[in-house]
C-alpha cells in the first residue's frame, strides 16, 4: 500500500488531527487513535510529574473537545455500520459490546480526570498520589481500548464497509465537525 500525497502528515500528534483527511473517515479514525496514544503518554507524563509547559492545558483540550467527537464518531456509525456489515464468523457483537462498555466508563471517568487536571493547572501543582493513581489507571484502560479498537475495528470497517458507508461516514464526521462535505467543497471551488 502506497503513501497517499494528499493525505496530512501526521508529525508529532501534538495536535488535534487534521480535518484535510476527512474525506478519508477511517484514517481520519486510525489518526485520532494515534492522537489519543500521544494523549496517554502525556498524561502518564503528568502522573509521573514530568509535566511538559502546556500537556495540562492540551490534555484538557483533547478530553472535553476531541475525545467525545470521536466517541460520537463510533457509538453513532462506525458500530452501526459494522454490525450491518460484518458476517456472523466476524462475532463483530462481541467487540462492540466491550468497547460499548468501555466508552461508558470513560463516560464517567472523565470528568474526574478534567477536575484533576483543572486542579492541576489552577495550582501550577503536581498530581498527589492519589491523583497519580487515577491518572495512570485511565491511562491503561484508555490503551487497552486503543488496542482493540486497531487490532480488529479497523481492520473488519476496511474489510466490510462499503465506499457508500465511507463517504456517509466521511459527511457525518464532518458534519460532526462543521466541516462542509468534501462534494460541497469541490463545487465551490469551481465555481
Amino acid at each position: 500500500m502506497g503513501i497517499d500525497k494528499n493525505r496530512a502528515v501526521r508529525g508529532g500528534c501534538s495536535e488535534p488531527t487534521s480535518l484535510a483527511i476527512l474525506a478519508q473517515p477511517l484514517e481520519f479514525i486510525h489518526d485520532d487513535h494515534l492522537r489519543e496514544r500521544h494523549i496517554c503518554a502525556m498524561i502518564d507524563e503528568i502522573a509521573q510529574h514530568h509535566m511538559k509547559e502546556g500537556a495540562v492545558r492540551a490534555v484538557l483540550n483533547f478530553l472535553t473537545n476531541e475525545l467525545p467527537l470521536h466517541l460520537q464518531d463510533e457509538e453513532e456509525d462506525i458500530f452501526p455500520l459494522l454490525m450491518r456489515r460484518c458476517e456472523p464468523e466476524d462475532e463483530i457483537e462481541l467487540a462492540i459490546s466491550k468497547l460499548t462498555v468501555d466508552h461508558a466508563h470513560a463516560g464517567a471517568d472523565i470528568p474526574k480526570i478534567v477536575e484533576i487536571l483543572e486542579k492541576l493547572d489552577a495550582e501550577g501543582a503536581k498530581p498527589n498520589e492519589t491523583e497519580s493513581s487515577v491518572l495512570t489507571h485511565f491511562i491503561a484502560h484508555s490503551r487497552r481500548h486503543l488496542i482493540l479498537e486497531n487490532a480488529v475495528i479497523l481492520p473488519l470497517a476496511r474489510a466490510r464497509l462499503t465506499d457508500a458507508d465511507l463517504n456517509n461516514l466521511s459527511i457525518r464526521m464532518g458534519q460532526r465537525r462543521s466541516v462542509k462535505p468534501p462534494q460541497e467543497k469541490r463545487h465551490e471551488e469551481h465555481d
